[in-house]
């Protein structure tokens, strides 16, 4: 059943809707596990899993116990435009929560959203990369809450879980506000911007319909799931380009890498010559790579995660 979440006049005489399916089976009030994702306009893998999660309930809704609550598009005008903010507004909604019922129009729509999710037993926040990097599927929880979570996060497929104490989930977001109001809630976070990619997004389909399972929420059946490796603070190599240039990968997304081995290249089109060869200075699971090919000096090229062993 579609259900107005709230509803904003904008200035232009148009108004900002946000909507959600419930998705009810029996004992509709047992359980609740709450999807989001369209915070930021230009991420789409959330998308995707929607639409899946959507299909595959309504088609085995007798296998359904309890309440799945589906929200799309909470940035609306921002998938408009593939905006990662509010247009015009240039406000990013996942650093205004959890809002505010008498402040500035997002401030209500935030505060409307965070009302409307409260007493959720569970909450998922999708997410894709920006268009800059590509990310493995993976989920990120603040250490805060990360031994009560991290037994959900490994039911979820993804071929990670990133534990960080301020990198990976900050503070004024959806997921923090919601585990501070008691709802337990993850970050899961795949693909690159502006694209879907439908190898992760059915990847993640299966983890949910397993954490549905173990919820008492799921009598259906549910495919094989990967466990993830586990990461936290210190685990992470961040490295950066020293050169203005093109980037040129030597190795494969979600690929062990050793000590030694060449990541990659930047070079010069104008003077046709490699600027810089970058090599990896410690062994581990390349989980980001740079997708857009032009770069910076400074530019994120790549995170390798560390302490694992090549399978």
């Amino acid at each position: 059943m579609i259900e107005e979440v709230c509803s904003i006049e904008l200035p232009v005489g148009e108004r900002l809707i946000i909507n959600k399916n419930r998705i009810t089976g029996k004992n509709p009030k047992k359980k609740r596990l709450v999807i989001v994702t369209g915070i930021h306009g230009d991420e789409f893998e959330g998308q995707y899993i929607c639409y899946e999660m959507v299909r595959r309930l309504t088609k085995k809704q007798e296998k359904l116990t309890g309440t799945v609550d589906v929200y799309p598009a909470l940035n609306p005008l921002g998938l408009d435009v593939a905006s990662h903010k509010v247009p015009k507004l240039e406000m990013d909604l996942n650093r205004m929560f959890p809002g505010n019922k008498n402040g500035t129009a997002m401030e209500r729509v935030a505060a409307a959203i965070v009302e409307d999710i409260s007493g959720a037993d569970m909450c998922l926040d999708m997410h894709a990369s920006n268009s800059f990097v590509r990310e493995i599927p993976q989920v990120r929880l603040n250490e805060d809450f990360a031994e009560k979570m991290l037994p959900f996060a490994k039911l979820l497929n993804a071929d990670m879980v990133w534990t960080n104490a301020t990198a990976t989930v900050h503070e004024s977001t959806l997921a923090h506000s919601m585990n501070m109001l008691g709802v337990p809630s993850m970050v899961v976070e795949m693909g690159v911007g502006n694209r879907i990619d439908r190898v992760y997004g059915n990847q993640v389909v299966e983890g949910i319909f397993h954490l549905m399972e173990e919820l008492g929420m799921w009598e259906g059946e549910v495919g094989e799931i990967q466990y993830p490796v586990i990461s936290t603070d210190g685990e992470v190599d961040f490295i950066r380009s020293k050169m203005t240039g093109v980037f040129l990968p030597a190795i494969a997304h979600n690929h062990y890498v050793r000590k030694g081995d060449k990541l990659g290249e930047i070079v010069s089109p104008l003077e046709g010559k490699v600027l810089d060869e970058i090599r990896v200075e410690r062994s581990g699971l390349v989980f980001t790579l740079r997708e857009y090919p032009f770069v910076r000096e400074g530019a994120l090229l790549a995170r390798i995660l560390m302490g694992i062993e090549e399978e």
